[in-house]
């Protein structure tokens, strides 16, 4: 049997590199690459789409579905990693772990796109609430999340690092996005059943790589007789043979200062869901992850061990 020729657009991204680091030394994958002198010649990149069995997309929304046209086969599969193909209708949204059904889509389907860092964690703590009946669909939820300032991609890394402006000295976290809808917010609603978008509320940090995800809920949205037990077995026996998230015991005692660190799992695909309780009977849900790991090449090369028909937890981590 042939080995599967892969293809990275956009490998010099933050997320291309992540890939391409989980993907060196596989024996069961060919590499395909063209020399960083014509990374963005198109006809060069056509020629390779067109070669491998298998693109991801590391590209801008727009470079994004452009790439796509250029594959003129109907062979090709693509995983990308943008926003432009989360919610479209054809395409299938790659978190395996959404439900009992997803690997399967995943594995049969030609055009995945890659589920963003943020929604992750937001759409794996709430779905088996909401699939349960624990939390009524009509919730109102907000979600604060911070992230290291990689998730923004190289202008974001240039505007941290840049010694002139002494971002990585801030001993506080930088909310952003408060003046538009997120675009994370679509998958978030579409992928978790909730009849309202949620109230998002994303922030960075004076670190590279990370995230904390926060979601609080007040006790008057759960349904009837719904505890913390409650809500921590519900998670833990959901995930209970996930490879990749790991359902923490219930918390109800107070917390230090260095726990829910958002770099726990950094180096990882891991994902990790908290349920914190409160003597009010409020309930907050929080995920730590690797921005750039399970929150984006972790979850490509997941997909693309699926669509290729390999082990799924080929070349990824879950201990740093």
């Amino acid at each position: 049997m042939s080995v599967p020729k892969v293809f990275i657009d956009g490998h010099a991204g933050t997320t291309g590199l992540r890939i391409r680091e989980y993907l060196s030394g596989r024996d069961d994958l060919h590499m395909l690459a063209i020399g960083d002198a014509d990374r963005k010649d198109p006809a060069a990149r056509r020629a390779q789409m067109n070669e491998a069995d298998l693109v991801i997309l590391c590209l801008p929304d727009d470079a994004a579905v452009q790439a796509v046209s250029m594959i003129e086969n109907d062979t090709t599969k693509v995983v990308d990693a943008s926003t432009a193909h989360r919610i479209h209708p054809d395409w299938v949204f790659g978190l395996p772990e959404l439900d009992d059904q997803q690997r399967a889509r995943i594995a049969g389907a030609t055009r995945v796109s890659n589920p963003g860092c943020y929604p992750q964690t937001v759409i794996l703590a709430l779905r088996p609430l909401l699939d349960a009946g624990l939390l009524p669909r009509s919730s109102p939820i907000t979600v604060h999340a911070l992230s290291g300032y990689t998730g923004g991609g190289k202008s974001l890394i240039d505007r941290w690092e840049d010694p002139d402006a002494k971002l990585l000295s801030l001993v506080y976290e930088a909310p952003y996005a408060m003046d538009r809808v997120h675009k994370h917010v679509a998958e978030m609603h579409v992928n978790t059943g909730l009849e309202a978008a949620p109230m998002f509320v994303p922030a960075v940090g004076p670190f590279a790589t990370g995230m904390r995800v926060q979601i609080p809920v007040h006790a008057s949205m759960f349904s009837p007789g719904t505890t913390a037990e409650h809500v921590q077995a519900t998670l833990a026996a959901r995930y209970r043979d996930e490879p990749f998230i790991r359902v923490m015991p219930l918390r109800t005692t107070a917390l230090g200062e260095r726990d829910l660190d958002p770099s726990t799992v950094d180096g990882t695909n891991m994902i990790e869901l908290h349920v914190l309780a409160n003597p009010a009977d409020h309930i907050l849900l929080v995920g730590l992850l690797d921005n750039l790991g399970k929150g984006a090449g972790g979850s490509a090369v997941q997909n693309l061990n699926l669509m290729l028909g390999l082990d799924e937890s080929a070349g990824l981590r879950v201990s740093a």
